[in-house]
């Protein structure tokens, strides 16, 4: 018997619940980046990117390549980039409707 659908799913979103993995992948709908470019840019150690990178790679959505001693990533799938568009876009509207509320308590609050 095969895995359902929906916990593959669950899966996938639980490979990405993790805040070093979506800036790594956000780094990397730009373009492919050597692991010494995306240090700076995801702020934390060497081996806690490799960790990160090895579960992005394990769940084959980054690939790598070697040139010379550096080690290049890139995305495996183009669709990651409109998914992190499209959640980027449900975030704002969230934000957006929780801003309106605070508006609302804020002109009807009496001291």
């Amino acid at each position: 018997m095969s895995t359902p659908l929906y916990q593959l799913k669950a899966e996938f979103f639980k490979t990405l619940g993790h805040p070093v993995r979506i800036r790594v992948l956000e780094l990397l709908s730009v373009r492919e980046h050597a692991v010494a470019e995306m240090l700076p840019e995801v702020g934390v150690e060497a081996a806690s990117l490799s960790q990160q990178l090895a579960v992005l790679r394990k769940s084959n959505l980054v690939a790598t390549r070697r040139e010379g001693s550096n080690v290049y990533y890139k995305l495996t799938h183009p669709q990651i980039t409109e998914l992190l568009r499209v959640a980027r876009g449900i975030l704002s509207g969230v934000l957006e409707d929780q801003a309106e509320l605070l508006a609302d308590l804020r002109a009807t609050s009496r001291p």
